[in-house]
């Protein structure tokens, strides 16, 4: 289908040349749902190369021909579960910026080992990433950001950032929209791997 990125094999890290362009930024969006804000950043940035990554068949139709009906050429999907893919596929220092919007918080204690911020999920996320290159989360649950301001802290691999809203272009999800219609509040948090951070 055009629009989805299908890769030779899902058992080796993908190539550098499978996922990005040549000297164009590489922006990868964890759990992309309906596409809004993938498609939206893609028309706002021809220049940069996008991959929404999204585990339900149905959604990444959907999102393949809002790409195609769009000719949106810089954006393809890839299904497959979001920690597969950062934990084994993505190659090392090939993402500009890395985004886990409005994840599932597990909110229940016997759950929280299926939260997706944990220290091997971040050993993976700044490997990914390249020298300078940004990890960003927001969730509408106060616990679940807490808890992963505690691991990035104790995992101690990025520098934190400023994120107030309005630093760079971020449009809003479709659960941001519907959070913030009933009132909720927005916790983001934004990192960076640090520029002289040694590859691996």
């Amino acid at each position: 289908m055009a629009g989805e990125l299908v890769p030779a094999h899902y058992f080796r890290e993908l190539g550098r040349a499978e996922i990005r362009r040549p000297g164009r930024p590489l922006e990868v969006d964890l759990g992309c749902g309906d596409g809004s804000f993938l498609l939206e950043m893609a028309r706002h940035h021809p220049e940069r190369d996008f991959i929404g990554v999204e585990r339900l068949l149905g959604r990444v139709r959907k999102v393949c021909r809002k790409l195609t009906r769009n000719g949106l050429a810089n954006a393809r999907v890839l299904r497959l579960e979001s920690r597969y893919v950062v934990e084994w596929l993505l190659p090392e220092a090939s993402v500009s910026r890395l985004h886990l919007l409005c994840p599932d918080p597990w909110p229940k204690v016997r759950h929280h080992r299926r939260r997706l911020v944990r220290e091997d999920f971040l050993t993976a996320v700044r490997r990914a990433l390249e020298p300078g290159g940004e990890f960003l989360f927001m969730t509408d649950h106060e616990d679940y950001f807490r808890w992963a301001e505690e691991k990035v802290a104790d995992f101690g691999g990025f520098e934190r950032l400023p994120w107030e809203g309005d630093e760079f272009h971020h449009p809003k999800t479709d659960f941001q929209e519907l959070w913030e219609s009933e009132g909720k509040t927005m916790w983001r948090l934004r990192c960076r791997r640090p520029l002289n951070a040694a590859t691996e």
